[in-house]
């Protein structure tokens, strides 16, 4: 969608746009509510602080869509599209790096009650895995912030490609 487009759409068109970004709806909301913005920077930024921070519970309720790193996301969904594409360089034909990166998900998931994420786009399997094994050393408050900085990333870099110049 054009920037134009984005900001002279319908509200419900552009929740539709902002929701597989992340379905966090006071940050859909406040990226609504401040258009029109003069460029696609602009948009980064007011979505760059509607996303900092994100409380607890949007954060949880945002994970709580995204799937195991090596895992492809199953469906037709934009989400599930956009993790695919995001995924696209981690390579399940690696049994070595697809299996050490399940039991790394499974270990953080019992460790933190929650989903492994990182933002995969350009990254490797053993990128990303070596960054799952770092973040497996860390304490619940030293992991919180990350996690929180990982979905900012996600989220902006899911706008810039919904939305051009």
């Amino acid at each position: 969608m054009m920037l134009e487009e984005f900001n002279s759409a319908a509200r419900t068109a552009i929740v539709t746009v902002l929701r597989p970004c992340i379905d966090v709806q006071r940050w859909i909301n406040e990226i609504a509510d401040a258009r029109p913005y003069e460029t696609v920077q602009d948009l980064t930024d007011r979505a760059r602080l509607a996303a900092s921070p994100f409380t607890d519970p949007e954060i949880e309720a945002a994970l709580a869509h995204h799937p195991r790193i090596g895992e492809r996301a199953a469906g037709p969904s934009t989400e599930a599209s956009l993790s695919r594409t995001e995924q696209a360089a981690v390579d399940p034909s690696d049994e070595t790096v697809a299996t050490a990166l399940a039991d790394g998900n499974h270990a953080y998931e019992e460790k933190f009650g929650r989903v492994f994420l990182i933002r995969a786009a350009g990254r490797s399997s053993r990128d990303i895995l070596d960054a799952l094994n770092e973040r497996l050393a860390h304490s619940e408050a030293e992991e919180k912030p990350i996690v929180a900085q990982q979905l900012r990333e996600i989220a902006i870099l899911r706008l810039k490609g919904a939305v051009t110049p």
